[in-house]
Formats: C-alpha cells, sequence, structure tokens
C-alpha cells in the first residue's frame, strides 16, 4: 500500500473513532475535571493561550500528573508522548538523547547539536550532558512536534522540549518536602519554600537529592553499576516594582557523580546479568552543569511587551567508558568535555482583538571542546583525539497570527539565522596505555598527527512557516501547517585526516520542510479532549556519524547521507467516563524511510557500485533504515479515584506503553537491535482532605521488561569483538510520602 495513503487512512480512523485521550492535559485539582481544552494553556508560541487554538503538535504535562504517576525524570515521558524518544546517552547517567518523529542526534560529543531543542523557561541548552532532567519544582513540561524554528533558538528541526519551571505564586511564606525510598535502595529527597518578602519581592529554593544503589555490579570492581548519585539545585528571585515590570534571576546547579556506565558485554565471555560488567577502564565519573539567567518584562500597553532573557550556562564532565568490558584495556575510552554557553534574546509580545505575535532577535556565544583516548591494549597502541568548536549565532524571528473572522485564523512566521563556527581537531597515536594528555607522560608518539588543523565556516538559512486554522465548532478546531528546520553544519570532531582527507572540509547543514494537519479539541459535552494530526517531511542532507574499526584505531566519518522522508499520524487523548473513572492514551505511526544515503565506505567492496578500492562513497539506502525511531509507540492509562467520607481521595493508576521493533544505528545489528516490547505501571496515591500531605506507591516496569537503549559495535580481535549493549531500568517499586506546609 502506498505510504501516503496507509497514513491518511489511518488519520481517517483517529478523526472518525477518537476513542482515547489526551496526555495534552493540565491536571484538575482533587475532585474536579478539566472541563475542556480551553482549560488547557501552553505558551508552545511563546505566548500563552488555549491548546486547541495553537496550531501545533503539542503534548503538556503538568507538574500534579508527572508527580502523580511517580515520574522521576524527563525520559518517562517517551511512554506518554507520541513519537518520541528520550534516553540517557551510551556510557552516561544523565547525558541526553532525544527524537521526535525520527529527527534527532545520538552522538552527545563535542561539536554535534541536537535535532530536538531544550528549554530551561526560554533559555536553549546548547549541550546534552546533564540534561536529563529530574522533574522537581515544575509546573509543566511541554512537548512540540515538528520544526519549531520560527519561535525557538537553534536546532529545533525535529521538535522543542520545553521545561517550565515554578514561578512564586505564594502571598505567605510555604514549602513543601517530597521523600522516596524504593527498589535498590533508593533514597530521594526533594524540598522547596517560597519565601514573599512583601507583594514585590520574593524569592524561592529547591533542592533535590537522587540516590540508589546500581542495578548490577561491575564484577572485575566491585563497584556498583547503573547507580545514581545525583545532587540538583535551583533558586529565583522575582521583583515587580510596578504593576508593568517584572524581573526574574534564576539559577540552577545538577552534580551528577554516579559510576560511569560500562553497558553489558553481549558475546562470550558476557555476565549473566544484564546490568553487570567486567569493565576495567574505571568507575569514577563526573557530570556537572550549572546556569543562570535574568528575565525582565516590561508591559508598555495593553497590546505590547517587551522581554529580556539573558543567560549563562557551563558544564563539565569526567568520565571512562569500557567498550570491550572486559578487565584489560582492549578498547578503553577515557574522556572530558567541557562547554560554556551565553544567550541574549531580545522578544516582542503583541496582542490585540484580533491579532497576536512576537517577534524578536537571538545571539548565542558557545564553546564545546574536549578530548579522548581511544586505548587499543593489545596493540599497545594509543590514538589521541581532542579539540573544540566555537559557535557564535545570530537570529532574528517572528510569528504572528490574524483572526480574519470569528473562526478562520492565519499565522505566518519566519526565522533568519547566521551561524559561525571554528573548529580545531587534532588527533595523534602513541605507543603505549593511555596518551600524556590522560596520564602517561612516557607514551612515545608516532609519526606526525594524524589530523592537526582549524578552520571556520558560515552558514545561513531563512526558515519560514505558515499555518490556517478554522474552528468547525466553538469546541472542534482544525488546522494546515507548513514550515522548515534547519540544523547548521560543523566539524568532525573525530575526523582521521590520513583515512578521510576530506574531514578537514567539515560537513554541511541539515533541513526539515513538513506539512501537518491537525484536529484538536472536545466532543460529548466535554468528556473526551484529543489532538491528533498528520504529517509529511522531506529531510534534506541529514548528519549521521559512523564509527568503525580503521588498522590500529577508530575512525569516524559524518556524512551528509541525501534525502529522506518522514510520514505518520499521531493521537493522544482523555476521556471523563465518568465522575471516578478517566482513560488516557496515545498512538502514533512513523513510516520514515531514506530515499538517498550516500554514505564513505572505507573498505571496499560494498556492492557492485563500489570499487574495491577504499574510499567510495555509493548509496547504501536500501541498507540503511533509521534510529531511535520504531513505527508503532502507544499507550493506554486510567486513573480511578474514590472519594471518601472525610474529604480525601485515593486514586489508582494503571498504565501500559508500547514501542516498536527499533534499531540503535542506521545499519542492522541483529544482536543489539530491540525488538518491541511493553511497559507496564501502576501508582496507587492517598491525597488529603486539604491536599497538604500525599503518600504514594508507584511501580515501574512491572513485567521486569529487558530493552536496549543504546550500543557499541567494534568487531574485531584487536577491539575484542565489541558488541555492548544498555539497558532501560528493570522493574522498580517506590513509595513516597509528600508535605505542603
Amino acid at each position: 500500500m502506498n505510504r501516503l495513503v496507509k497514513t491518511a487512512l489511518l488519520a481517517g480512523a483517529a478523526f472518525g473513532v477518537m476513542t482515547t485521550a489526551a496526555q495534552a492535559q493540565e491536571a484538575a485539582p482533587v475532585g474536579e475535571q478539566v472541563s475542556s481544552v480551553d482549560d488547557i494553556i501552553v505558551s508552545a508560541r511563546r505566548r500563552d493561550e488555549a491548546l486547541k487554538d495553537v496550531p501545533v503538535a503539542v503534548s503538556a504535562f503538568s507538574a500534579e500528573q508527572l508527580e502523580q504517576k511517580g515520574s522521576a525524570d524527563i525520559t518517562e515521558l517517551t511512554r506518554s508522548a507520541p513519537s518520541l524518544t528520550l534516553q540517557a546517552a551510551r556510557g552516561s547517567n544523565s547525558t541526553l538523547i532525544s527524537f521526535i518523529r525520527g529527527v534527532g542526534q545520538q552522538d552527545p560529543l563535542w561539536g554535534f547539536e541536537p535535532g530536538v531543542g531544550l528549554y530551561m523557561d526560554d533559555v536553549y541548552i546548547a549541550r546534552p550532558q546533564a540534561a536529563v532532567l529530574d522533574i522537581f519544582d515544575i509546573q509543566r513540561i511541554e512537548i512540540l512536534r515538528g520544526p519549531q524554528g520560527t519561535l525557538y533558538g537553534r536546532n529545533t528541526i525535529g521538535g522543542a522540549i520545553k521545561y517550565v519551571t515554578k514561578r512564586i505564586d505564594a502571598d505567605e511564606p510555604q514549602g513543601q518536602v517530597r521523600a522516596s525510598y524504593g527498589s535498590y535502595n533508593q533514597r530521594d529527597l526533594v524540598a522547596s519554600a517560597e519565601l514573599p518578602f512583601n507583594d514585590k519581592f520574593a524569592v524561592s529554593a529547591a533542592v533535590a537529592r537522587y540516590l540508589r544503589d546500581g542495578y548490577g555490579t561491575n564484577l572485575n570492581t566491585g563497584n556498583e553499576h547503573y547507580n545514581k548519585d545525583v545532587t540538583a539545585a535551583r533558586f529565583s528571585a522575582e521583583w515587580t516594582p510596578t504593576d508593568n515590570l517584572f524581573f526574574r534571576l534564576a539559577g540552577d546547579i545538577v552534580k551528577d557523580d554516579s559510576n560511569a556506565r560500562h553497558g553489558h558485554r553481549e558475546l562470550a565471555p558476557s555476565p549473566a546479568d544484564v546490568y553487570d560488567t567486567n569493565a576495567g577502564a574505571g568507575d569514577a565519573n563526573r557530570v556537572e552543569s550549572k546556569g543562570l539567567s535574568l528575565t525582565g518584562e516590561w508591559n508598555v500597553n495593553e497590546w505590547l511587551t517587551l522581554k529580556s532573557v539573558t543567560a549563562q550556562r557551563d558544564g563539565l564532565t569526567r568520565g571512562n567508558i569500557d567498550f570491550d568490558n572486559l578487565p584489560a584495556p582492549i578498547l578503553d575510552i577515557p574522556a572530558r568535555y567541557d562547554d560554556d554557553q551565553f544567550s541574549q534574546e531580545f522578544q516582542a509580545v503583541f496582542s490585540g482583538d484580533r491579532w497576536s505575535g512576537v517577534a524578536g532577535v537571538y545571539y548565542l556565544d558557545a564553546t564545546a571542546s574536549g578530548a579522548f583516548d581511544t586505548v587499543l591494549g593489545l596493540a599497545n597502541l594509543t590514538t589521541l583525539t581532542s579539540g573544540s568548536v566555537d559557535t557564535k549565532s545570530y537570529a532574528v524571528f517572528g510569528d504572528f497570527s490574524y483572526d480574519v473572522t470569528d473562526a478562520l485564523s492565519v499565522s505566518v512566521g519566519a526565522r533568519w539565522t547566521h551561524d559561525e563556527k571554528t573548529g580545531t581537531v587534532f588527533r595523534r597515536q602513541y605507543l603505549g596505555i593511555r596518551s600524556p594528555g590522560f596520564g602517561n607522560g612516557a607514551a612515545v608518539p608516532i609519526a606526525a598527527p594524524r589530523t592537526d588543523y582549524t578552520a571556520t565556516k558560515e552558514f545561513e538559512k531563512f526558515t519560514p512557516r505558515v499555518s490556517v486554522s478554522y474552528k468547525l465548532t466553538p469546541d472542534l478546531t482544525t488546522y494546515v501547517s507548513w514550515g522548515e528546520g534547519f540544523k547548521s553544519g560543523g566539524f568532525d570532531m573525530r575526523g582521521d585526516a590520513v583515512l578521510y582527507p576530506d574531514t578537514v572540509k567539515g560537513y554541511r547543514p541539515e533541513t526539515v520542510e513538513t506539512w501537518e494537519i491537525g484536529l484538536k479539541g472536545s466532543l460529548f459535552d466535554n468528556r473526551l479532549n484529543f489532538a491528533t494530526a498528520i504529517y509529511d517531511s522531506s529531510y534534506e542532507d541529514q548528519q549521521i556519524t559512523t564509527q568503525y574499526p580503521a588498522g590500529a584505531t577508530v575512525a569516524s566519518v559524518v556524512d551528509n547521507v541525501g534525502s529522506s522522508s518522514i510520514r505518520g499520524w499521531e493521537f493522544e487523548g482523555r476521556l471523563r467516563v465518568t465522575d471516578n473513572l478517566t482513560l488516557n492514551g496515545m498512538l502514533s505511526y512513523t513510516d520514515a524511510k531514506f530515499e538517498q544515503f550516500m554514505a564513505y565506505i572505507p573498505t571496499g567492496p560494498l556492492n557492485s557500485s563500489c570499487p574495491t578500492q577504499p574510499g567510495c562513497v555509493v548509496d547504501v539506502s536500501d541498507q540503511r533504515d533509521f534510529q531511535n525511531t520504531p513505527e508503532w509507540t502507544g499507550s493506554i492509562g486510567a486513573t480511578y479515584t474514590h472519594w471518601m467520607e472525610n474529604g480525601s481521595s485515593l486514586a489508582f493508576i494503571p498504565s501500559a506503553s508500547y514501542r516498536g521493533d527499533y534499531q540503535l544505528f542506521e545499519t542492522a545489528s541483529p544482536i543489539l537491535d530491540q525488538e518491541a516490547f511493553w511497559m507496564f505501571d501502576a501508582s496507587l496515591v492517598w491525597t488529603s482532605s486539604n491536599d497538604r500531605l500525599t503518600v504514594g506507591v508507584h511501580g515501574k516496569n512491572l513485567s521486569d521488561e529487558q530493552y536496549r537503549v543504546g550500543g557499541y559495535v567494534f568487531p574485531g580481535a584487536l577491539f575484542g569483538d565489541s558488541l555492548i549493549g544498555y539497558y532501560g531500568a528493570p522493574r522498580t517499586v517506590t513509595a513516597t510520602v509528600g508535605l505542603k506546609f
């Protein structure tokens, strides 16, 4: 069946049946129900709007929803939002890998940028390290699907994740404490407080401590494996000198001292438990990220608000990954990353009787740098790779909506982006175990550096967006949108100029063009709230990193592989069956295909079109598939609430989520690639009549499903036949007590 026809038929079924309900729902107070989608407010377009009026595919999760389900960090949203993959990166506890509708970036190395933008409030977080944000002290989280380039700073060709922290709304001192204990000796403590000094000035603070023993053990060292040791804190000071002026100074810090994750060796010798390892590279690991921002808002008049957001962020990573998972240094990677960024954004938000919009300018000055050793102990060789990328980005953007009639609205937006990048790459081999850069001063350099260059490239793109919305009824809105997304090019920090001389030229930008048709609203006297959409994306010059064994080292190539198409359908909804029972669910279908995949092949021949000599470039689209992009994802859940005579309530919240087959890399790996699986969760939460005390029990992955979220493939005896899998969390049960005062 034609792919587009199949997608359209699926969408037609969703428009006609509408049997489940929207995760994009703000949780109501205990004992109440959200009456309609008019009550759901999001800021997806940089101004507060009812969800049904936003011509964007958006899922919104309130703090109350996430707390009731016992959600620990943002990766759990993968089970609830359509077309979404959020997971911790290979070898990491807190580095974020994100994909939306097949668009993302798996490689967290400095110099590579994500395809899904992460924002804390209005501040873009440029690096994925320490970006697996724990959920505390928030107002809501929004997942925006599809290109968002007319509104958001950078790299939102796949979508954007908005982590919106809680603003101070107390008129007297108040606070709350939440303590948890669970499987694997989990001990969590979160405390927050708000202190208003008067009606013009207030401060708030929140601190979180997360501890957990490992799911497994490093059988070689005896240390914990897959443990958690994270401290996080936030503070803010808010000043409202007049009714028309508002200032907020906010800061945050995350320190992750969890042990290094080495994964599980999938080939013999292999530990029986998938969470165990025999790695000898070292278990020490340290990740830190901190930021400071100043936001100012001036309500000039009833139709114009001016806004400034100034931010500085810094991060560092020190760690080890043992690629072979054996005691000897067969293939070990000690590494360090450092990054900093400064951003400034000015916005003008407009609002009138029939029109609204936002316009602004954006500036980013960021540096990402690092180094790592590739240790091949069997050859007594080490390759040191180091370098940095300096980025200066300038942008002008705007997005405006006009209500042509009471039912018809038209929106037009655009962004002009100019990036200037300077990359420095150094790569050299040494005789010995580890290089001078990682403590071996006796290592002997072999010949001249394999890569040693500094280069500058500029990238520029104009990306427009147009949408038309029509209110079929006061409760139903349909829309059609078209937009483009852009991610600039760069330099391969692993590039080996001996094996691949063209690495010094860098790689080109990638672009996405997306059509989307959506319908959202409520039916059956506001008992059913839903959103559904079909989309068709053309993906050009996708940047894909391939690492491969090459002689006595590991080499890398970043290919702009050509073109691909991504078509799909999404549905999410929430159905109030009775005053006590609500059902919720989502379902998404993604059909992602490479139409052309021009890959550099280091050792031909691969097929009849590839010559026998190394270094050919051929189309291998018939042998490649999208990574981290299952064809089907879905979830279904329920909330049954029983109100007791004393006014307290007891809520039972079971859910099941499905994730179809997916590959971990574009090239299939039968041992590593993940088969389809189900996940089952359940929560039981008691809330006091005054909403001040909550007691909950939360079970995650109750069927104890074993599923891979990452891996490495380095075949060959010299590399230890390294086939390594990284696994999601096993079954856990956690008890939580929360107190507000």
